[in-house]
């Protein structure tokens, strides 16, 4: 397979450019290189990518139509749509950085799936479209249409567009609902690194909501797994699906939406308690109230990916944690 994977130099991008190296495909990797953090570790990520003879890459804004109608030219077998403005919290702040990259960009992707007959789109959704429900464990056949920040309505909007696309045009997409996605060369602003920075420079850390958050926190070499094998299910009309009583979650179109997550909520705070024990130091926590945007609790019903797509995580946040921090140890020479 020739495929392409936007986001490339991303956490989760990242480790799926290199599942599908591993296993023979050739891989065209894209991103834009932004600064949203720190730019050197995804240069490090790429460094890591680039001597594959089969990876090529694309220094590319998905929100730029030119540039990427150009590398639509190239021909994919399937698209991996992975690139996104990340974060919750940022997109309070910087709302109309979300809209560019998450929807006019998603846009350009399906574009040029459709212009270039690609057989598959496999794109990035988000636990955080789940936003106001508290219905646990959350499934893909319940309604989303409360989301409580700017970043799940963009997702949102993209499993829309996605359905629109695959209605009109018969384009197979598959929408994947990422939950808490943790370990090595991960995000500097998600809650695992931010706690690893400030427990070894001897700093306290923020926990929100009193630290009562459940998790369903999900080791990426098993989101990787997933989503190569989700890519591999090419989405097909549902023959059982009812317009009179429609699941969200399928369509007579050829589309689907999937939770990708451990089935396994943690309490944040045991997750904190791993981390120290991995570090072998406390930590002094600030206990804080839940943050705008947020949700008190993540919990995914992944039995329809794992029925579909063979999807069986099994790594315990015991190991994940253990793996990350001796990531970080390494990386950083710690």
């Amino acid at each position: 397979m020739k495929v392409l994977v936007t986001g490339a130099a991303g956490f989760i991008g990242y480790h799926v450019a290199q599942l599908l190296l591993a296993r023979g495909d050739t891989v065209v990797g894209l991103d834009n290189l932004n600064d949203y953090y720190d730019v050197t570790l995804k240069e490090a990520r790429l460094a890591r990518l680039e001597p594959h003879e089969r990876f090529t890459f694309e220094r590319v804004d998905v929100a730029d139509r030119d540039g990427m109608e150009r590398v639509f030219q190239a021909g994919f077998d399937r698209v991996i749509h992975l690139a996104a403005q990340a974060g919750v919290r940022y997109s309070i702040e910087n709302p109309h950085s979300y809209v560019d990259s998450n929807v006019v960009g998603f846009m350009n992707v399906l574009e040029g799936c459709r212009y270039n007959n690609v057989e598959h789109l496999t794109y990035a959704s988000t636990s955080s479209v789940y936003g106001a429900n508290t219905k646990m464990p959350f499934s893909e056949s319940e309604g989303v249409n409360h989301p409580l920040a700017i970043y799940a309505a963009t997702k949102k909007a993209n499993e829309m567009m996605a359905h629109s696309y695959a209605h009109l045009f018969r384009l197979p997409t598959t929408g994947l609902r990422f939950f808490t996605v943790y370990g090595p060369w991960g995000r500097p602003d998600m809650a695992l690194f931010m706690f690893t920075t400030a427990i070894l420079n001897g700093e306290s850390i923020d926990v929100f909501n009193y630290g009562e958050h459940k998790r369903d926190f999900t080791f990426v070499d098993d989101i990787a797994q997933g989503v190569v094998a989700a890519s591999d299910h090419t989405a097909e009309p549902d023959p059982e699906w009812d317009s009179d009583n429609p699941d969200p979650a399928s369509s007579n179109a050829p589309y689907r939406i999937y939770n990708i997550g451990n089935n396994k909520p943690v309490e944040l705070m045991h997750y904190i308690e791993v981390l120290e024990r991995e570090l072998g130091r406390s930590v002094e926590k600030n206990l804080l109230p839940m943050q705008a945007g947020d949700v008190p609790d993540t919990w995914a019903d992944a039995s329809a990916l794992q029925r579909d797509c063979g999807y069986s995580p099994d790594t315990p946040v015991e190991e994940g944690v253990r793996r990350f921090v001796q990531w970080y140890r390494e990386y950083y020479n710690v």
